[in-house]
């Protein structure tokens, strides 16, 4: 009876064992021990402690993607640096190429915390600037600071509006790069093409869409959370009309016309910044300058970058709107191949973020 007992006694604890040590049950603990390992490797780095890049593009939040030491401290702002790409963007395609190619490490070095964010690659900005406020709102708590310095390029710069819009409490300052906040000349070609070609137009908005989940997927998204994708509403919110009724809902820093100058600079405590460039062909070696000499048609001899126009581009205190790099030179693509003699872009985004450090941001 005894060893009767034992034995069933024995069988439950078996049971119990099996049942304990599952996956499930172990792993929050070695994760712990791990996140314990890791925050005392970098509580024990030396005090020019080590700058972060992190991906954003996952939706349960940012990922740290590389770790390494300053080298000076000339972009050592108070608020981190949140990066927003454009229209058909990602963050880090497939772990290896920057949608900011080699901007966000050379900042780091240079003292600034960065995130590179991931909204819906093809979308209008008000989908993808909630997007982009979800992942600030995570920012500021893994930071620890209240406020972050939003850059964005192209669509990114109007998807930073939105948020400095909706939720200024999170935004020390707005950084349009190559934006078209008054809208794109090529957009509203393209939707007119579209809107005349019927089905061949169909088709072109799915691979629109089909072009936005690739990027999604390969920026690092699980295929059971890839972002809303919709060409058509992207396309209308970067028309010119699309645009007029955006700055209608979000005024702040624009000019009281096209190609006028803004007259303010400053908006509910965030300071609004932009530059741009012009001209299309900027290096020969570069297979991106044919497609931005097609697009460039549309302006009809107005000053772009192949798909913004200088006088669209105008937000705040206009840094400068005639540099001689295109619409893909304004992130340093492609693989860096930029104008010769120009300054480097990675040059633009040090000097930015270091006026945003001179200002207290």
């Amino acid at each position: 009876m005894k060893k009767k007992a034992m034995k069933i006694k024995v069988i439950e604890l078996s049971a119990y064992l099996r049942k304990a040590i599952t996956p499930s049950a172990f792993l929050p603990t070695l994760g712990a021990i791990g996140t314990g390992i890791l925050l005392m490797t970098l509580q024990t780095t030396s005090a020019q402690a080590a700058g972060q890049y992190y991906n954003c593009a996952n939706a349960n939040g940012c990922e740290l993607v590389s770790s390494k030491y300053f080298t000076s401290n000339y972009t050592k702002t108070q608020y981190p640096v949140v990066l927003a790409h454009g229209l058909g963007g990602f963050n880090k395609l497939f772990g290896v190429l920057d949608y900011f190619y080699g901007i966000p490490q050379d900042l780091m070095r240079n003292g600034t915390n960065v995130y590179a964010t991931k909204t819906s690659a093809v979308n209008n900005s008000e989908v993808r600037g909630e997007q982009l406020l979800q992942q600030i709102k995570i920012i500021t708590a893994v930071s620890g600071k209240p406020k972050v310095n939003l850059l964005g390029h192209s669509q990114g710069g109007i998807d930073i509006r939105y948020v400095a819009g909706v939720a200024p409490q999170y935004v020390a300052s707005v950084t349009a790069v190559s934006s078209p906040e008054q809208g794109s000349k090529t957009a509203d070609d393209v939707l007119k093409t579209i809107s005349a070609t019927g089905v061949v137009g169909d088709a072109a908005l799915g691979l629109l869409d089909l072009i936005g989940g690739f990027t999604d997927i390969s920026s690092g998204t699980s295929i059971w959370e890839l972002q809303e994708q919709d060409g058509w509403k992207s396309l209308v919110a970067l028309s010119t009309d699309g645009a007029a009724r955006f700055n209608a809902k979000f005024p702040a820093a624009m000019p009281p016309r096209y190609c006028g100058q803004p007259a303010n600079t400053q908006v509910n405590g965030i300071k609004y910044y932009s530059f741009s460039g012009v001209g299309q062909v900027t290096n020969v070696l570069d297979v991106g300058d044919v497609a931005l000499a097609l697009t460039s048609l549309s302006f009809k001899g107005e000053a772009n970058d192949g798909v913004v126009s200088a006088c669209s581009s105008r937000l705040g205190q206009v840094i400068r709107e005639d540099y001689r790099m295109n619409h893909l030179d304004a992130v340093n693509q492609v693989l860096g191949l930029t104008a010769w003699g120009e300054v480097n872009p990675k040059t633009l985004y040090r000097g930015q973020v270091n006026r945003l450090k001179n200002v207290g941001l």
